[in-house]
């Protein structure tokens, strides 16, 4: 499947452009954003409990067992990802 066009290439998005063309296949992307998900929580102290309650307050309602999964599966959306950091006051991270 060809995607939009952008700088005359066109643009794939599915895990075989993205083996195909990066260093990393997806799934390891998938675990990396999950460590340094996990590791900034442990760094601030937050359990997924009190991470669900944050994430509530902030008008983003969801459970503990939501989040779990979620990051078990490390496949979670950027805005998932930014809206944890923002709620645990993470300001800076560290690739």
């Amino acid at each position: 499947m060809v995607g939009p066009v952008v700088n005359a290439e066109y643009i794939e998005y599915d895990d075989f452009y993205l083996e195909s063309r990066c260093r990393m296949p997806a799934r390891d992307w998938q675990q990396r954003a999950k460590g340094l998900l996990k590791a900034e929580l442990k760094r601030h102290d937050v359990s997924y409990r009190e991470l669900a309650e944050k994430l509530t307050a902030m008008g983003v309602p969801e459970t503990e067992r939501n989040i779990a999964n979620k990051i078990a599966r490390g496949g979670f959306t950027a805005v998932f990802f930014i809206q944890c950091l923002e709620a645990v006051g993470c300001k800076t991270l560290n690739l």
